[in-house]
């Protein structure tokens, strides 16, 4: 941006905003005016996107105390829509120098005092080489994992959760480059690590970092991070299921110029039950019970994970593989809910009988004549 858009430009009125607006009003303005013109919203509206383009620009200068006070002290100094005399356009070229007597207005040395009063303004370096503070980063997510057996999963647990991630290296202090040298500012984006167009993207030639280094570090080898591995103690929540990815939200990697934490990323990896199933909410068991429990009908305990047993009364000619439901019994919810208990009955078969059971067994099978179940099924096989 040339020197004289800087002076002609109200920001104020750019987002409609009086001169002694607080920042939560600055801020709401601009998002309502980004909101209403956003380039990806109104594909191809030049107005649109120039509104948004201006709104931004005045939102870097406005929502930084920094910059606000600079902006509205060389408005003060020089005044709102400032003119060559006989409003006049300035030469082709000339900078302040080009307007005799500029220079003293800031303390002599023209160009390079208005500098110093502009410099940072517009996310650039107002005098050559000069670095710019590069923007905040957000730190990377974390992604960890932890096996816990079924019981604690359908409790809820505290475990030890062993991560790694990139820190600042300790041997250049994040600066990327090797002692005794400097970074530089990158040329490419003025060290702010980004490059603007329709929309912001980190800048390619320095990755976002917005400085570059001659001499690597030789433990992070430029980057100016390191791996590191801590161990943070996490919560799981009752209910969890096997591969569920829990995020906590502000655990990740530290941000980078003052930018936010990123997330840490937990894998649950749960441990079988040797007499437990789970369906969703519900908890399943195998209930074994007898012939003679079946035909008859009976009641009998079934096993509760983590209580004590329930009893359950068995239908005379229940079949095995019926299903039946214990309310209340089985995992929580995200709504404090319970599941069910899900009971299948299967049928045990005595390996071996004794001679006087065997005797009594045929007296049945002869005393209930029951047609052969198998009829129906060799019909339908030869239809």
């Amino acid at each position: 941006m040339s020197t004289k858009d800087y002076f002609d430009k109200d920001y104020y009125k750019i987002l409609g905003v009086p001169k002694d607006a607080k920042a939560a009003d600055i801020k709401k303005a601009f998002r309502k005016i980004a909101r209403d013109n956003h380039p990806d919203a109104h594909p191809g509206d030049k107005k649109a996107e120039q509104r948004f383009k201006e709104a931004s620009e005045a939102n870097d200068i406005l929502s930084d105390p920094d910059k606000k006070k600079e902006y509205d002290e060389a408005r003060r100094l020089m005044g709102a829509g400032f003119r060559y005399p006989g409003n006049r356009t300035p030469p082709q070229g000339a900078g302040f120098s080009g307007f005799g007597g500029l220079g003293d207005v800031f303390g002599g040395g023209g160009p390079e005092n208005i500098s110093d009063l502009l410099g940072g303004l517009f996310g650039g370096a107002a005098r050559a080489g000069r670095p710019t503070a590069a923007r905040p980063r957000r730190g990377a997510d974390i992604e960890g994992e932890v096996t816990i057996d079924f019981k604690r999963a359908i409790d809820g647990a505290t475990v030890g959760v062993t991560m790694s991630s990139d820190t600042p290296c300790a041997a250049c202090r994040g600066t990327g480059a090797q002692s005794g040298s400097v970074p530089k500012v990158c040329p490419a984006c003025q060290g702010t690590g980004v490059v603007e167009g329709s929309i912001s993207t980190p800048c390619p030639e320095c990755r976002g970092r917005g400085l570059l280094v001659d001499v690597p570090c030789s433990v992070c080898h430029g980057s100016g991070r390191a791996p590191s591995s801590k161990t943070m103690q996490v919560r799981i929540p009752a209910g969890v299921d096997d591969g569920q990815r829990i995020r906590i939200k502000g655990k990740g990697a530290p941000g980078e110029n003052g930018g936010p934490a990123g997330d840490l990323y937990v894998s649950v990896h749960v441990t079988p039950h040797p007499m437990f199933g789970r369906k969703g909410h519900n908890l399943t068991i195998d209930l074994p019970v007898t012939y003679a429990e079946a035909a008859l009908g009976a009641e009998v305990e079934v096993p509760v994970l983590g209580g004590m047993p329930v009893r359950l009364r068995i239908p005379p000619g229940t079949p095995s593989g019926r299903t039946f439901r214990v309310r209340g019994k089985g995992v929580v919810g995200a709504s404090g809910d319970y599941g069910d208990l899900l009971a299948t009955v299967q049928i045990v078969v005595p390996s071996a009988l004794s001679s006087d059971a065997r005797t009594k067994l045929e007296d049945y099978r002869s005393a209930a004549g029951e047609a052969d179940p198998r009829a129906d099924l060799l019909i339908r096989a030869n239809a």
